[in-house]
């Protein structure tokens, strides 16, 4: 079965790279410019990750984060945070929010790769 991978960043070179990277391993992916438009998307659909910037407009990647874990749907849908935040505090409060993964960018394809190997069991 093909996994669904959903994308939130307000950069679109960044929403691009990282699905050329997530297609090129045969997954899915669905784009989000924030996090409202994240979960507008995700009305009716399932996706089995969620990688998402912290630092966005409207919404941004930590109340995302906060709002899918309410969610019913969504309270078990792993999600990745990749930004440019490497602040421990950042970090913690990503955490505690519940965060599976932190990345840094800019990011190694082949780390992003991992990370969602290691979230999606095949």
């Amino acid at each position: 079965m093909n996994k669904t991978i959903l994308v939130v960043d307000d950069s679109a070179s960044i929403r691009q790279v990282v699905s050329m990277t997530l297609k090129s391993a045969g997954y899915t992916t669905i784009e989000a410019n924030d996090g409202k438009d994240a979960l507008n998307k995700l009305i009716g659909k399932k996706v089995h990750l969620i990688i998402s910037d912290v630092n966005m407009p409207n919404m941004d990647g930590l109340t995302l984060l906060k709002e899918l874990k309410v969610r019913p749907d969504t309270k078990f849908t792993p999600v990745i945070m990749l930004t440019t935040e490497s602040e421990a505090g950042k970090k913690e409060q990503g955490r505690a929010a519940g965060a599976k993964a932190w990345v840094v960018k800019p990011f190694v394809p082949q780390q992003m790769l991992a990370a969602v190997q290691k979230l999606i069991m095949p």
